[in-house]
């Protein structure tokens, strides 16, 4: 009863929707594209071959596609005769995977999570397995898996105290969704223990670690780089990174920067924003601050007069961080949750971030307890941090040193996950 009234309810909304569609085009064009897919109508590959179900992967975003990227090269290794879909949400999601996998994976948007699109979607589509990334949970979605027999995991699973009370409130929803999950595979056991008291029976629930320590920089020469970041290192500046900034939070950060240049006048902020349609407003903050901006879409080489780097491309955050001497992680100055602060670590850079954390609770507090990572409390305290640590090499290498350890030692969840999504295809 309750995922009918959730239908219904979806239902009356989905004009409203649209027009969110609409309204995040005007930023976005992409978000006026593919709407077919968003009700489950899509073409499959020539060469699709019904018999042989696919595995699938839905990573909403961008940061969730970065995640599943270690999963997705496992599988595609281990299960050459099987085809790898991964669904996504978003235009950005959308670009990163075909960028990174082109057709060697086949992309399309999850529908709207309603009976008639999503019942479409699995039918045509006729998986073996499903992997949620982390906790996207949609009641039809599970509904129909189970109904088709579709095996459903949830990996990389964390649910914060925040997000525990808003699934509390949805209450037999929550419990229906939970008991349609054949597995969940939980980052720590803070996560397990609130889906477990949320309903998921305590038998399908295993705590395996986060896939987000498994990542691997890439090697990343001077000579394969773009012009823009050419010489960098032969300015000899310190370079700040504030990376994933989130509306709201660029203020704030330029007003830090401010402080720091009364001191460190050499000092250059690497600011990228997170979403790819708020670039050209950054950059129109940069200019109405008065600072002096190279774009890296425009190409040209920064100067000892440069003083901020607007990173307003997509796929080359490790190029970004391969710059660093310091890392500034947003989502954390506004009340968004922080980003993915384990790229920065697994490069030795040390880490700041503001007080709002609760995406990554678990990891944050894991790095900070290993004085790996620095939370401050404002723009002006994450000034004062930036001043220090670059007044002090031996701290800022002790710091990035703790970092690349602890995620070195938290290896592994890769191998386990792959063993539960082996054992679940045997089934």
């Amino acid at each position: 009863m309750a995922r009918l009234l959730y239908s219904l309810v979806f239902y009356l909304l989905i004009s409203f929707a649209l027009l969110r569609l609409v309204l995040r085009s005007l930023r976005a064009p992409a978000y006026r594209r593919r709407w077919g897919e968003r009700f489950g109508f899509f073409r499959l590959p020539a060469d699709w071959k019904a018999e042989r179900q696919p595995i699938w992967i839905h990573a909403v975003s961008v940061g969730e596609v970065v995640a599943a990227a270690p999963l997705i090269d496992a599988l595609l290794a281990r299960y050459p005769d099987r085809r790898i879909v991964v669904t996504t949400m978003t235009p950005t999601g959308s670009e990163r995977v075909f960028t990174r996998y082109g057709d060697t994976v086949f992309h399309v948007y999850l529908p709207y999570d309603l009976p008639g699109s999503m019942a479409r979607f699995i039918r045509k589509l006729n998986p073996a397995l499903l992997l949620i990334m982390e906790t996207e949970l949609w009641p039809n979605l599970l509904h129909q898996c189970r109904k088709a027999g579709c095996r459903t995991l949830l990996v990389n699973a964390r649910l914060s105290s925040r997000s525990a009370r808003g699934y509390r409130r949805l209450g037999p929803l929550t419990r229906s969704m939970l008991t349609n999950l054949d597995l969940i595979a939980a980052q720590a056991d803070p996560d397990a223990d609130r889906f477990i008291a949320l309903g998921a029976p305590a038998e399908r629930v295993e705590v395996i670690g986060s896939l987000k320590f498994d990542i691997t920089p890439p090697s990343i020469k001077e000579a394969q780089l773009p012009p823009v970041f050419h010489g960098l290192a032969q300015l000899q500046r310190p370079v700040l990174v504030a990376a994933s900034t989130r509306e709201g939070e660029e203020e704030k950060v330029l007003t830090a920067f401010r402080q720091c240049l009364d001191q460190e006048p050499a000092l250059l902020l690497v600011l990228i924003p997170r979403h790819p349609e708020r670039f050209n407003s950054v950059a129109r903050l940069c200019r109405d601050r008065g600072f002096t901006m190279v774009r890296r879409s425009d190409n040209e080489h920064c100067e000892q007069s440069t003083q901020v780097l607007l990173g307003d491309s997509m796929g080359e955050m490790w190029h970004y961080y391969a710059l660093a001497d310091l890392a500034f992680v947003g989502g954390s100055l506004v009340d968004t949750g922080c980003h993915n602060v384990l790229e920065p670590a697994a490069l030795g850079i040390p880490i700041l971030i503001g007080p709002s954390r609760f995406n990554f609770e678990t990891i944050c507090n894991l790095l900070q307890q290993s004085g790996a990572l620095i939370a401050v409390a404002d723009e002006h305290d994450l000034a004062q941090q930036v001043l220090h640590l670059l007044a002090n090499t031996p701290w800022r290498q002790s710091m990035g040193e703790a970092g690349k350890r602890i995620v070195e030692s938290n290896r592994g969840c890769l191998r386990r996950l792959l063993s539960l999504i082996e054992a679940q295809l045997a089934d």
